[in-house]
């Protein structure tokens, strides 16, 4: 940490400092320069930036805390060696310096006050929902199994939904629509998709195929996993945003803390996996493992505001996976045969859930990458996003 300079009482200091500043800053990024009348504004560009961040500089208990909040708005180290800084927290230092605020509002008040916690009970509602749902269309007459697998189905979407509202992994407003129809078609897949392949590939369907409870019950219980490491990667984080020096020091312990909380919701999520599958029979591990990964990592982006990212990689996953399957229906047509060998080939050489196990792990890894990039960043884990 750099020293916090003195602030004399005349700002002479400060205007001869600011001087030299301002004339290697751009106006958009230091805020001031010539007005519309050609009139010059404050001889002291971090004067100027300082009351365009006032509100984050006056509510912030640490430097750390305006530093995140000036990364979370474009500004970077390059755009602190402009005001004479070697980088973003030392700038955030003499913000935190010359704002005047009161002692006594200034405690970190919401480090004190308890979280609510009700949503870890609400997790298991997800699993226990598909369950029910499961052994109901099991139990009901042939007849009426759609009818209550239909109930079950938007019984399940009701619990997720309920679900995914409270707790670590709630995402804002700025979650698109687009990426829920995106998951919801790789979760419809994991659950019908390998029997539709299978029947495609051997010339059906010629009725209905076979669908995998274990695959809908095993993800629908790992949502418990899911939300409870998200909860512990979010304290986590908090806490070494707290005890860190600087945003870099920052971002070298968040990505290991990202990788550990990731192979541990692996373990719960291979754990609820294999639970269904010695429950239901099936073996479809592999495939459900990538996509558990991938929408966990989704969601946990979403609910720290980048959904974007998330948003297009949820649809190259489900538009490979729709690819895959429509290109062996394209194949019976005529003079399109070559359109299914690849896929026909990849089923018969490892089995139809080598399809969705690589779409899914490419998809999940791109988000692993994608991760590790931004929730390193302190502005990731302010209470704005």
């Amino acid at each position: 940490m750099t020293d916090l300079p003195s602030v004399p009482a005349t700002g002479t200091a400060w205007g001869a400092r600011s001087k030299d500043a301002l004339a290697s800053a751009t106006p958009a990024q230091s805020g001031v320069g010539r007005t519309a009348t050609g009139r010059r504004g404050p001889a002291d560009p971090v004067k100027a930036l300082m009351h365009r961040h006032r509100e984050l500089c006056e509510r912030a208990v640490d430097p750390l805390e305006i530093a995140a909040g000036l990364e979370a708005h474009g500004v970077t180290d390059r755009t602190a060696a402009r005001f004479r800084h070697r980088d973003v927290f030392s700038l955030a230092e003499e913000l935190y310096a010359r704002v005047p605020r009161d002692t006594e509002t200034t405690t970190p008040a919401r480090e004190l006050t308890p979280q609510p916690t009700g949503w870890a009970l609400w997790a298991l509602l997800p699993g226990i929902v598909s369950v029910l749902a499961v052994e109901g269309v099991q139990l009901a007459p042939g007849a009426i199994r759609p009818v209550v697998g239909a109930v079950g189905t938007i019984a399940f979407v009701v619990a997720l939904t309920l679900t995914l509202r409270r707790g670590p992994l709630r995402a804002g407003p700025r979650n698109r629509p687009a990426a829920r129809l995106c998951a919801a078609w790789l979760m419809a897949y994991a659950i019908g998709g390998d029997g539709l392949l299978a029947e495609a590939v051997r010339g059906g369907p010629d009725g209905g195929w076979p669908l995998d409870p274990a695959a809908a019950t095993g993800l629908a219980f790992a949502v418990a996993p899911a939300m409870w490491c998200a909860h512990l990667f979010s304290v986590q984080a908090r806490g070494k945003l707290a005890s860190s020096r600087g945003l870099a020091e920052f971002a070298g312990r968040s990505r290991p803390l990202l990788l550990v909380t990731v192979a541990l919701f692996s373990v719960g999520l291979a754990m609820c996996l294999m639970a269904s599958q010695l429950a239901y029979g099936a073996d479809a591990f592999g495939p459900c493992a990538a996509l558990g990964v991938l929408l966990w990592l989704a969601r946990l982006l979403a609910a720290h505001g980048f959904a974007g990212a998330t948003t297009k990689v949820l649809a190259a996953a489900a538009g490979a996976e729709l690819l895959g399957l429509g290109s062996v229906f394209a194949g019976r047509l005529p003079g399109c045969a070559a359109l299914g060998h690849p896929v026909a080939s990849l089923v018969q050489a490892w089995g139809v859930g080598a399809l969705p196990a690589a779409v899914c792990g490419a998809a999940a890894l791109a988000l692993l990458a994608r991760a590790a990039a931004v929730l390193a960043r302190a502005s990731a884990h302010c209470d704005d996003q």
